[in-house]
Parts: C-alpha cells; structure tokens; sequence
C-alpha cells in the first residue's frame, strides 16, 4: 500500500505537469512504473491512469479543441489499434522497460529519430503511429503536438487538442491487453487510486498553466526523463544478465 499511494502521488505530479507543458508526465511515469510493478501490468495501468489525465485534461480545456484535426487522427488511431495489437504478441515484456528506456533516449536526443516519427503532416499518419506505439511504450509522446503546434497559437487549443488525441489513443489500447489476458480487476485498487491522481493532476495543472514558465520545466523534464531511461536500460541488462556480472 505505501508503494501503491507512492506510485499515485507520482502519478499526480506527471499528470500536473503535462497539463502545463503539454507533454512528459506520461513519459516519465512509465519510466517509473518498473520500479513498483510488474513488467507485464506496466502498459496496461498506464494507458488507464494515462486515459483518466489526458480525458480529464481534455475536458477541462474542451471548449478550446479543435474537431477538425480530431476526426482524421481517429480514423488513424483505430487502424493503429489494429495492427500493432497484433504485433504486441511477439513482444517479450519483460524487456518492455528496455523498450521504453532505449525509446526515450531516441526521442530526447536523436534529432534523426524525432524527424522520422514527428514530421509528419497528416492526421491520419499521426493517428495511426501514435496509437500504435502506444500499445508498445505506453507513453509514446504525443506526436500530434508538433504539427498542432504549427496549425495553433494558442496553448490552450494545442494541449487539450493533443488530449483528446492521446485519450483516444489510450482507450483503443485497453481491449487489445484485455484480449491478451490481461486481468484489470487483480490491480483495481491502484488502477482507481492513480485514475483520480490523474483527474486531480489536470485540473491542478490546467489552472498552473499560465503561471509556471514552461520552458524551464522543459528543461528539467529533459534531464530527468535522460536519467531515468538510462536507469530502465542498465536495470533491464543486469537482470537479463547481459552485463556478464
């Protein structure tokens, strides 16, 4: 129980952030979440805790989503849910957080990676990657938010927009792990605890929004997610004994 109010409390601060910046929280709680879970449960609380912030977020700032670019990255998303939920049978999960680890080096430091999975100009692509790496990584970074980022000046319209988008997202991954074997209910208690962290988180960081400098907290967050995945790589290799100790 100390670990599972823990893990909520950190639950809590991510999604406070990403309603800030837009992006992150869910980042840096799937780097965490290997140190209080099991590997084979990490993807499937997270894209529940993470369904509750982003909806939260989304509703939150509702009145600022644009539909227009929503309904395209849907269409996308149910192709992605589809395809990759059948290459998730051929993944080991317990190298899941070395997945996550190596995934995040790439996206923080790799201007070659981002370039390749970023710089896409359609909804329907985007829908379509970020669904399906979600069902891989958990928290792919929303992908959306560059190109919302280039279509909007207003803050308020990118990050709940780029919610409703990693909802979606989130929500069409549940019956692919469901159909896997995946048990929800052996985890209720930790999955409602960290769904109203993450409620709580949005709305806390919806009204911080205009009064943190978000660059700074950027800044911060790219350091700390740097450490973190080095930390899931070296942790998964030791345990896998590939480090030959």
């Amino acid at each position: 129980m100390p670990d599972d109010f823990l893990l909520a409390v950190i639950n809590f601060a991510t999604s406070t952030l990403t309603a800030i910046t837009g992006a992150g929280g869910g980042m840096i709680l799937i780097a965490v979440m290997p140190f209080f879970i099991a590997p084979q449960a990490m993807i499937p609380l997270h894209g529940a805790t993470q369904l509750s912030s982003n909806a939260s977020r989304a509703w939150f700032g509702r009145k600022s989503i644009d539909f227009g670019d929503f309904r395209p990255f849907l269409i996308g998303s149910l192709a992605g849910a589809a395809a990759f939920g059948v290459l998730v049978n051929f993944l080991r999960l317990d190298s899941v957080p070395l997945f996550i680890g190596v995934y995040i080096l790439l996206s923080l430091w790799s201007a070659r990676f981002n370039h390749f999975i970023r710089n896409f100009e359609n909804f329907y692509v985007i829908g379509f990657m970020q669904t399906g790496l979600s069902v891989f990584v958990g928290a792919p970074g929303p992908l959306a938010l560059a190109m919302l980022h280039r279509r909007h000046a207003d803050t308020d319209t990118v990050v709940s927009t780029a919610a409703l988008m990693m909802a979606v997202s989130h929500v069409l991954k549940m019956p692919v792990y469901v159909w896997l074997g995946f048990r929800f209910s052996e985890y209720l208690p930790l999955m409602l605890m960290m769904i109203a962290a993450a409620a709580l988180g949005s709305y806390a960081g919806t009204r911080l929004r205009h009064l943190i400098p978000a660059a700074v907290l950027k800044k911060i967050l790219h350091w700390l997610l740097t450490l973190l995945a080095v930390q899931l790589i070296a942790a998964t290799a030791w345990r896998q004994g590939w480090l030959g100790l």
